[in-house]
C-alpha cells in the first residue's frame, strides 16, 4: 500500500507543520492561521468521534487554550499534532462531565448506506468511505478502542504518541487499536452482506 511513500509524506508534512508552528510562536499570525487550517480538520473529526454534534463548540474551547499556551509548546510537527489532540481530548472530557454522559456519535444509520461492498482490512475500508461514515462506525466502538483508532486514523498519530495522549502504555493502546479495527472490519462485512441480501431479495432480483 505504499507505506514507504506514505511515511515520507508524513515526515515532510510534519516538518512543514513544525516550521509553521515555530513561526507562529514568534508572533507570526499568518503562520498560526496556517497551522490552524492544517490541524483543525482532523482535530474536529476526532472530537466528533468523542462528543458528536458538540464538536465545534469543544474545538473552539480547545483552540483558545492552544493559542493561549502556544509559547509553552516544545516539539516538532508530530508533537504539535499530539499536543493539540491532548488539549482537545481534555476539553471533550470536561464537556462530557458537564453533560454527565458517555461519548456517543450522533450519526444516522442512513449515512452508512454507501459502504464499500468488500475490503480486505478495516484500514483499507475506512479509506474508501466518507469521513462522516467512518466516524459513525468508530463511534460504535467501546470508548478505549474508539479513542485509540481515532487518534491513529483521524489525527494520524503513531502508537507511542497516541499512548501519551491517552496516558496509557503503548502496548495497551496497540491492543485497543487492533481490537477496534477488527470490530470495524466485522461491522463493515456485516453491513456489506446486508446490502447484498437486500439487493437479492428485491423484486428486480427475483428469478420468477
Amino acid at each position: 500500500m505504499g507505506k514507504g511513500r506514505g511515511s515520507r509524506r508524513t515526515e515532510t508534512y510534519d516538518k512543514e507543520l513544525g516550521d509553521v508552528v515555530a513561526r507562529a510562536q514568534r508572533g507570526d499570525e499568518t503562520a498560526f492561521s496556517m497551522a490552524y487550517r492544517t490541524v483543525h480538520p482532523p482535530l474536529l473529526g476526532y472530537l466528533r468521534g468523542l462528543v458528536g454534534d458538540d464538536a465545534e463548540d469543544v474545538a473552539s474551547d480547545a483552540w483558545l487554550e492552544i493559542a493561549r499556551d502556544l509559547g509553552r509548546f516544545r516539539g516538532d510537527g508530530a508533537g504539535f499534532r499530539a499536543w493539540t489532540a491532548s488539549i482537545a481530548r481534555n476539553r471533550a472530557i470536561d464537556h462530557l462531565r458537564r453533560l454527565k454522559s458517555r461519548p456517543r456519535g450522533s450519526f444516522l444509520e442512513s449515512d452508512l448506506a454507501e459502504l464499500p461492498a468488500r475490503q480486505d482490512t478495516a484500514e483499507e475500508a475506512l479509506e474508501t468511505v466518507t469521513t462522516r461514515q467512518a466516524l459513525a462506525l468508530i463511534a460504535e466502538l467501546p470508548r478505549q478502542q474508539a479513542e485509540a483508532v481515532l487518534l491513529q486514523t483521524v489525527i494520524g498519530l503513531d502508537g507511542p504518541a497516541a499512548a501519551r495522549v491517552l496516558g496509557k502504555r503503548p502496548g495497551a493502546v496497540r491492543s485497543a487499536t487492533h481490537r477496534g479495527l477488527k470490530r470495524l472490519e466485522k461491522r463493515l462485512l456485516s453491513l456489506a452482506r446486508g446490502r447484498v441480501t437486500d439487493s437479492d431479495s428485491s423484486p428486480l432480483g427475483e428469478s420468477r
